[in-house]
């Protein structure tokens, strides 16, 4: 169990995603991500690895995914991506549908 804050709705059911997205959309979102990072960045691909872990752990156990974990790989990776490149997309729309 994760003791880190997270946002959370009122009836004490997390919300996997900062801004109400799904963690189902979250997985699509890193899968995304990773064929970007295959494509365009092989070197920065275990960064999107450790976000697909991260979304995948929250799966399995019911928990929040650790979002200072995935900022961390996200913050890597905005520092490593260009501009106009789709792991920058996907990085941007991770970042926002966690609110980070």
């Amino acid at each position: 169990m994760n003791a880190y804050n997270h946002p959370g709705s009122t009836s004490g059911r997390p919300v996997p995603g900062g801004d109400g997205t799904d963690l189902e959309t979250l997985i699509q979102l890193a899968d995304g991500l990773v064929a970007a990072l295959h494509a365009e960045y092989p070197v920065l691909l275990e960064h999107g690895e450790i976000i697909q872990a991260e979304l995948a752990l929250a799966a399995d156990d019911g928990f929040p995914p650790n979002r200072g974990r995935i900022r961390h790989q996200l913050d890597d990776l905005c520092i490593g991506a260009a501009a106009g490149t789709g792991t920058l997309e996907y990085t941007r729309r991770l970042t926002t549908a966690l609110n980070l």
